[in-house]
This record gives C-alpha cells, structure tokens and sequence, in this order.
C-alpha cells in the first residue's frame, strides 16, 4: 500500500506542475522545466505523459511529441486488452463506436502519432495509423479519414515537384 500512496503522490507532485506549466504558456522554458520535472516525478502517470505531448505538440516540438503519443497508445491498448502492435487491432476489439473513455485514448492517441509522423516526413507510416484510426472507428468522430487524405494528397503534390 506504501507504495501505491508514495506513486498517487509522486502523481499529484507531477499535476501541480504541470499546471504550472500551463500558466507559464507565454514562457516555453519555464514550462518545458516543469514539464519535465513532472516527467521525472511520475513518468508512468497518463495525465503526464498527455501534458507532455501537448507541451511538445503546441509548440511545435513533434519529434518530441512522438513517444509521449506512443507510450499513450501502449497505456491505452494495455487497458482495453489490445494488441501491443496498433497494426493488429482490429474494429470491435474495443468499443470504438462509443466516446467511453478507453476507446477514444487509444484512438485520439493513435491519430496524433500518426499525423505527428506523417508530418515529419515519415508519410506511409502515418498515413497508416490515421487510416487504421478511420478503420477502427465506424463514425469517423476524429476526421481520421480527412486528415489521411489530406496528407496523402499533399504527398502527391510534394511528388511533383
């Protein structure tokens, strides 16, 4: 139990600051300082990992957005039973056509790492993780299908030049 209480507040540590960051949005070293900080202090904590990706994301950081994006996905599949490979889940191995939760994590995780390395050049893997996205998820909710084309068609284009 000691150590189930000394990681809740190992995680609670690592929240407050990323709050701080947060607040210190206009200063991106404070905020990455305390982003990782909050990484050192609870490495295994999703709400962390999510805070770290987004700081990485929103500043325009995707080589450093990338394994916070994997290491959800991994959390993500763990929890819903799912292959650790993203490549073998399959529509119906999670309740994909709900918003639950678990679901959604993995999907909205599973996007952002796809357009993240589709953006850094490696197109067919993202391209891939988006269209598995849209695959899994029969309403498309987070426009998985949209982005993969967009990025396909720009791929295209950059072909032509």
């Amino acid at each position: 139990m000691g150590g189930e209480a000394a990681e809740a507040d190992a995680a609670s540590a690592a929240l407050a600051l990323l709050e701080g960051a947060r607040a210190a949005r206009s200063d991106p070293e404070t905020s990455e300082t305390a982003v990782l900080a909050a990484l050192a202090l609870a490495p295994d904590d999703l709400d962390v990992r999510i805070g770290a990706y987004k700081f990485y994301f929103y500043n325009s950081r995707l080589r450093e957005a990338l394994p916070h994006a994997a290491w959800t996905i991994a959390h993500a599949a763990r929890a819903l039973g799912l292959p650790e490979d993203w490549r073998k889940v399959e529509p119906g191995a999670a309740a994909f056509d709900t918003l639950d939760e678990g679901p959604r994590l993995f999907l909205q995780s599973l996007l952002a790492w796809g357009w993240c390395k589709a953006r850094l050049g490696d197109l067919a893997e993202g391209i891939e993780a988006m269209t598995r996205v849209a695959r899994l998820d029969p309403h498309d909710r987070f426009g998985a299908a949209r982005l993969a084309e967009v990025v396909r068609r720009e791929g295209r284009d950059d072909a032509d030049d």
